[in-house]
């Protein structure tokens, strides 16, 4: 393996840090290899906050599904789905006019954009990680930063066409940190050729026997197999059902609506 594969195996998720600030030169670094991510158009449908203040990672740490390592990390990274800056950019430069001139149609940021924009984001985001890994930085993604969007919105002073789609929690590793690199699922169940496969109930207990012997028993689910219990722990829990909502809540911004009377865009 070269350098940048073995950097991409030994990452794990770090919830754990040293008590150190990241070095800004660091940082400066993380910040390059965001920017030099793919993006759509070059267009960069992305913002990053960096949250250092201890009152904000306090409320991050309870508004993401109670996880008080939040609140120790270092640097927190915001990273956000960001169609609000082009949209500003063409109202300042007069796109809706120019349209009416043209003969083109106009219209408001829609679900196109927001799914293309999260795009971005998660590749810059991405990029990151690798970055942080290979500077000695650890990182844990926080997917929980969907959830509660009208507390965050105002928490991080969102505007209408700007969802968080990801958060990092990053620091040094501890010096009596052992990494264990968790298993993943073989190849032959996620990768095909030319076509989608559905998998099949032989080749589906296959794919899952060795989380199937992962699974406590007995377990406070009440679970019998890792498919109840995962059900359970994740796919029915609460705070999956409040990220569906605060989701369904964000979309409705992203619905393009009547862009030459609307005064948002």
């Amino acid at each position: 393996m070269n350098e940048t594969l073995k950097t991409i195996e030994r990452r794990t998720s770090l919830r754990r840090y040293k008590d150190v600030a990241i070095k800004e030169e660091d940082l400066e670094l993380l910040l390059y290899a965001a920017q030099r991510a793919p993006t759509a158009g070059n267009m960069m449908l992305y913002s990053i906050l960096l949250i250092r203040d201890q009152h904000t990672k306090d409320v991050l740490s309870k508004t993401c599904d109670n996880q008080p390592f939040i609140a120790k990390a270092p640097l927190v990274m915001v990273f956000l789905a960001d169609v609000q800056r082009w949209f500003d950019y063409y109202r300042v430069s007069e796109v809706k006019e120019f349209c009416l001139r043209t003969g083109l149609e106009f219209r408001g940021p829609n679900l196109g954009d927001l799914f293309i924009s999260v795009s971005d984001a998660l590749i810059a985001a991405q990029n990151v990680v690798i970055a942080a890994e290979s500077l000695g930085i650890g990182s844990c993604y926080i997917g929980d930063i969907m959830e509660n969007y009208e507390t965050h919105r105002e928490l991080l002073d969102l505007p209408e066409y700007v969802f968080p789609i990801a958060m990092l929690c990053l620091g040094y590793y501890p010096d009596d940190y052992k990494p264990i690199v968790r298993h993943r699922f073989e190849h032959q169940y996620f990768v095909f050729e030319e076509k989608y496969h559905r998998l099949n109930e032989e080749e589906l207990t296959a794919m899952f026997a060795q989380l199937e012997a992962s699974i406590p028993q007995p377990n406070k689910y009440g679970a019998e197999n890792a498919a109840q219990y995962t059900f359970a722990r994740k796919t029915g829990a609460a705070f999956s059902c409040e990220m569906d909502r605060s989701i369904r809540k964000a979309m409705e911004n992203w619905q393009g609506g009547n862009p030459l009377v609307d005064q948002h865009v």
